[in-house]
């Protein structure tokens, strides 16, 4: 029995070894083909939403409503009195330098030159006769016929003679003078903006009978506000004429008003064209639009785009690839409900990430999915 017995302890002892060896090497073929069979985990790109952005304005545009002005606009007036005969131009008409405008009644005028005319002819008779007799005189006085007093009375006579021809001849150019001022020409060359009389009227002189507009420089004129005084003459200007479509024009401001309107408590202000063009007749309506001179480029964006994290704001930027995104600070100029505007590192037409900035990582890829238009 005892011998029986050490046999089946025997038997169950080999077989424990039997099955922890056959357990190994189960063991080992399995570690073996999970070795062989794996792969590195892929890395998956992210998806995200990106948008286009576009520069906007720094600072705030302000625009004011004005007319096509001159710079230079003159009235002109007859410098004699009288009755208006001729008119010979119009509103709106375009004159040149010495052109005619208005003529008034010579016929007093050509009496008051006729008669100088007769005033010279018989002071240079006198004139004549005094020399001659003074030049006798002399010749009696040299004689010893005549006494010095008598010549002395000669000469006196002659010398006022001489006068009084010099006196008619200054007439006379005034009549002529007179005669020439009757009829008005323009100084320079522009457009007939107003005109004052018309035919039949008396004017007096210096009565504006009409007003020119030269029309090489030309400004806008707009009346400016008292709180936005100091940044207009600080500001870069353009001017839009309504007529002209959407084309602008650089400006300068060139004038501002020292007093205020006693009304409207607003300050004139001229603003030069810097190339005028066919389209800026005079009085037509243009806007004057200004804005800082030291704006910075800007940009509109998602407030979701904009990141907080204790420091400098920054923004994702998607790079050429579309692959990857870099991290870029920027600097916020305002906030809105739904949007912000910030100024950096940044150039028209980049792509940044508008959604799920707080998940991107410089390091992993990223995919993207939607590409959405540029705020406005």
């Amino acid at each position: 029995m005892s011998l029986i017995r050490q046999n089946i302890e025997s038997n169950r002892s080999a077989l424990r070894g039997n099955a922890f060896v056959a357990l190994a090497l189960v063991g080992v073929i399995l570690l073996a083909g999970c070795k062989s069979d794996a792969k590195p985990a892929a890395i998956v790109a992210q998806p995200v939403q990106v948008l286009r952005i576009e520069p906007t304005s720094a600072s705030e545009t302000w625009s004011y409503v004005g007319t096509i002005r001159a710079r230079f606009e003159s009235d002109i007036a007859f410098r004699v009195g009288g009755k208006v005969t001729r008119r010979l131009v119009d509103i709106g008409a375009s004159v040149i330098a010495g052109q005619i405008i208005a003529e008034l009644d010579p016929t007093d005028y050509r009496l008051a030159l006729e008669a100088q005319q007769a005033e010279l002819a018989a002071a240079k008779s006198s004139r004549d006769q005094a020399v001659a007799a003074e030049a006798r005189y002399r010749t009696l006085h040299t004689q010893g016929h005549v006494a010095k007093a008598a010549l002395d009375q000669r000469v006196a006579v002659a010398d006022e003679a001489r006068g009084r021809v010099e006196r008619a001849e200054r007439a006379l150019a005034l009549a002529r003078n007179q005669l020439a001022y009757a009829v008005l020409r323009s100084d320079v060359t522009g457009v007939v903006s107003s005109l004052q009389v018309e035919v039949g009227q008396v004017v007096a002189a210096g009565q504006p009978i009409a007003r020119i507009a030269r029309l090489d420089e030309i400004e806008a004129l707009v009346a400016i506000p008292e709180h936005r005084l100091a940044d207009a003459k600080m500001a870069r200007a353009e001017i839009e004429v309504w007529a002209d479509g959407n084309r602008r024009y650089a400006a300068k401001l060139r004038e501002v008003s020292p007093e205020a309107d006693r009304v409207s408590r607003t300050y004139a202000a001229r603003f030069s064209i810097d190339v005028p063009s066919t389209s800026t007749e005079l009085g037509r309506t243009a806007t004057v639009h200004l804005r800082a001179a030291n704006a910075a480029q800007t940009f509109t964006v998602p407030l979701a785009a904009v990141m907080q994290d204790g420091t400098l704001p920054t923004i994702w930027v998607l790079d050429s690839t579309a692959t990857r995104v870099q991290r870029t600070s920027v600097t916020l100029i305002r906030l809105t409900r739904e949007a912000a505007v910030i100024t950096g590192a940044l150039r028209p037409g980049d792509r940044i990430v508008t959604l799920g900035v707080h998940m991107l990582d410089a390091d992993k890829p990223v995919r993207v999915v939607e590409q959405r238009a540029a705020l406005q």
